[in-house]
């Protein structure tokens, strides 16, 4: 079972994570959300910034933390902050290879003076290889992995925000290589490394369209398979009033429920998976979802088993009924933004208020803790 420390604050801490300590070293992208989330969860992280950063600790992927401002290039603040990790379960980096060493920071060092500790190295290529000491960002990353050459119109590849790299190719898999490294230091006394890339996260996100590709389920191309807009009964349509909806009719009974609910009575929708119905279907299926307005459609699709719902945006998301039911977002210093996920039965994770730390109380309090 996982030993996990007694938080060290006063106030009691919600979340699984509750009492375990991680060091976070300030950048931008997948860092900051990864570690959002581990605060959520519970976890007391201790971000390590810039002096002057203050400013920026009321952002949303800055929530929860204790911030400590530093200067790591003074070697009077490299031992504070050695000392600091001397009781802490896990760090995370966000730095290209090389920079943590040269600061005096690297694994070897750290985990001299804390063999239990994780070291979470979050970097767009990785800590070797030919482009490791390049620039780039998501679209790059994604870009060598063939998951942005999957997505968007035929015309050209569109770039889905920099979800797929930063934050699902990135982020989360550092959260879970970092929870699973801690599972297996509660085992071994040992820490190790985690080397999240985005371009390896990116890659592992496409297993599923790999495998359909080798099986012969997916061709290369754009809008040529069942999940990338080429069918007719999985994508996006514009209503009359300039608003879009979207659907996802891909078993039979649901495309049987679209079919019904739509008027679909033409015997050409008989041929739901010949790919070479589908570009005459989805523009007959296009005017009917523009004789209709957005309101509309969803008065008569909404709810049903058709798989159905309406593309709202950013500004009316967090009033849609299912959204408000289920307190997605939240509203914190004014700003609207997405609540806590995924969610506990019995440690709720929760969102707490980021406050400014000395770097010499926060290792006296852990080391008093461990």
């Amino acid at each position: 079972m996982l030993d996990k420390p007694a938080p060290t604050s006063s106030t009691r801490i919600s979340g699984p994570l509750a009492g375990f300590r991680i060091v976070e070293f300030a950048g931008i992208g997948p860092g900051p959300f990864a570690c959002m989330m581990l605060a959520d969860m519970g976890a007391e992280v201790v971000t390590l910034d810039r002096v002057g950063a203050k400013k920026n600790m009321k952002s949303v992927a800055g929530r929860g933390r204790k911030v400590v401002e530093l200067d790591l290039k003074d070697k009077a603040a490299v031992a504070q902050v050695l000392d600091l990790l001397a009781n802490a379960d896990a760090l995370i980096e966000g730095f290209r290879p090389g920079v943590m060493e040269r600061l005096g920071l690297g694994p070897d060092v750290v985990q001299a003076r804390n063999p239990r500790l994780v070291y979470g190295r979050m970097t767009g290529w990785g800590q070797e290889g030919p482009l490791a000491q390049a620039a780039g960002h998501d679209i790059n990353y994604i870009s060598v992995t063939g998951a942005l050459s999957a997505i968007g119109p035929k015309e050209r590849p569109v770039p889905p925000l920099n979800l797929v790299g930063d934050f699902g190719g990135g982020a989360l898999y550092v959260v879970v290589g970092v929870l699973a490294a801690l599972l297996e230091a509660s085992k071994s006394g040992k820490g190790q490394v985690v080397d999240a890339a985005m371009c390896d996260g990116a890659a592992s996100l496409m297993s599923m369209f790999f495998d359909m590709t080798a099986i012969g389920r997916w061709t290369e191309g754009r809008e040529q398979n069942f999940l990338d807009g080429g069918a007719h009964f999985y994508g996006v349509y514009e209503c009359s009033c300039g608003n879009f909806v979207s659907i996802g009719s891909i078993e039979p009974q649901f495309y049987a429920l679209l079919r019904q609910h739509a008027g679909l009575t033409d015997s050409d929708f008989d041929a739901q998976m010949d790919r070479k119905a589908w570009p005459a279907l989805k523009e007959k299926l296009a005017k009917v979802f523009k004789s209709k307005s957005r309101a509309e459609w969803c008065a008569i699709m909404e709810g049903t088993d058709i798989c159905f719902a309406p593309i709202l945006t950013m500004a009316e998301a967090p009033k849609h009924p299912h959204n408000v039911a289920r307190k997605i977002f939240v509203e914190r210093h004014g700003v609207t933004q997405p609540a806590p996920a995924p969610r506990f039965s019995r440690t709720p994770s929760a969102i707490r208020e980021p406050e400014v730390a000395d770097i010499g109380a926060l290792t006296s309090a852990w080391k008093a803790g461990r």
